[in-house]
């Protein structure tokens, strides 16, 4: 039985991460196994991907939703960490890393909550130098 062809998110909204995301510093953009990643370094800040069917997928996995879903994956730790893990919908918790989180990326998306935790997620993942920019 063959897969599925993979479903890449929307332009629009790789678009908007895009924007937030490559305005830090020395922040770059590559295409991922699936959907897109922006890293900082060797390190993957963000990741947006459509969830679907015949592939493996935490978020699909998690909640059971079978329709083809566009999910960002971030860093974070601490107290962010923990209250994003058990706000429920938009957000989950992958349980193969202890340091990422999930949302959901539809059309009740907050985008000043998305450049909030994109940002957040850089300065987890980005060298002291750089995090120490955006301090200034």
């Amino acid at each position: 039985m063959s897969r599925p062809p993979r479903i890449e998110p929307s332009g629009d909204v790789v678009a908007r991460i895009a924007a937030i995301a490559l305005a830090l510093p020395e922040a770059h953009e590559e295409d991922a196994w699936t959907g897109v990643r922006w890293r900082i370094r060797a390190k993957t800040f963000a990741h947006v991907l459509v969830s679907q069917e015949g592939y493996t997928s935490a978020y699909r996995e998690m909640t059971g939703i079978a329709e083809p879903t566009t999910v960002l994956t971030l860093r974070s730790t601490g107290d962010e960490l923990l209250a994003l893990a058990q706000a429920g919908p938009p957000y989950y918790q992958p349980p193969w890393s202890p340091t990422v989180v999930g949302m959901v990326i539809d059309d009740n998306t907050d985008w000043d909550e998305v450049a909030e935790l994109v940002t957040e997620s850089y300065l987890f993942c980005a060298p002291q130098k750089l995090r120490r920019l955006l301090a200034r």
